[in-house]
């Protein structure tokens, strides 16, 4: 039997210290084809990437959102039926990708999300506030919508027409709560697994390196669930929910 088409997608922005190793630890027997997408690099990643055998999408406009929905549409056209994503900065562990994937490719989940606050973490890979902000908003989620999160990690898998039904807006920080919100109101079947953490391989983080980046990402977070929320109570969403079920 013919396996699905699975696909990699690894957004960054300044990481030619860190994309070389992620892509090189990289399952290739799992993963079919690599797209890493470059929101404005003004270093070497995209000639590390594109070195390494990756194919390489350069976005116009930056948003780690809409590097994601560039990724997931180019992975799509091309035949993928299962989508991974990853952060290229090396604090995901690539070698995980076959515990993400093989509860879908067994048909019991449509999207499985790795927890860094269940699983081992390097010591100094992930802040305090990171990891409050997760439990809080993933609690918040469940009083919502009846499924609970520990963690808004990037690392995770998901059928890619499960994601081409959400109808996904979020082109900022938001994108991977937005995913995680609309397929808890889509009823889809979600798995959440705890996967070990490291420190970045090199650079710094653009979010949770600076206090800018931190209250510029907290702010878009909470304006996404804010509006995802609010939107899911007009006739319309419910509606569209309805049909995913």
């Amino acid at each position: 039997m013919k396996l699905p088409c699975i696909a990699a997608i690894i957004p960054v922005l300044d990481e030619e210290g860190a994309i070389g190793p992620v892509l090189a630890a990289i399952p290739r027997e799992w993963v079919d084809e690599v797209f890493v997408v470059d929101g404005g690099s003004r270093d070497q990643t995209v000639a590390v990437a594109s070195a390494a055998g990756a194919r390489v999408l350069v976005v116009a406009e930056r948003g780690y959102g809409r590097a994601c929905a560039s990724g997931a549409a180019a992975a799509s056209e091309g035949g993928a039926e299962i989508l991974v994503f990853l952060d290229g900065d090396g604090s995901d562990r690539p070698e995980m990708i076959p515990s993400l994937v093989q509860p879908i490719l067994d048909g019991k989940f449509d999207f499985v999300i790795g927890s860094r606050t269940r699983g081992v973490r390097e010591k100094g890979s992930m802040g305090a506030h990171q990891a409050l902000s997760g439990y809080v908003i993933g609690a918040a989620v469940g009083l919502v919508y009846g499924k609970r999160f520990t963690d808004m990690c990037a690392f995770r898998a998901i059928r890619a027409d499960a994601l081409a039904r959400l109808g996904m807006r979020e082109m900022t920080y938001g994108w991977n709560l937005e995913m995680q919100m609309r397929a808890a109101r889509a009823r889809l079947r979600i798995l959440e697994l705890p996967v070990p953490h490291s420190r970045r391989l090199a650079g710094h983080s653009k979010v949770a390196g600076t206090f800018r980046g931190t209250l510029k990402a907290g702010v878009r977070i909470s304006a996404t669930f804010a509006r995802i929320v609010c939107e899911g109570w007009s006739p319309r969403h419910v509606s569209d929910d309805a049909k995913h079920l």
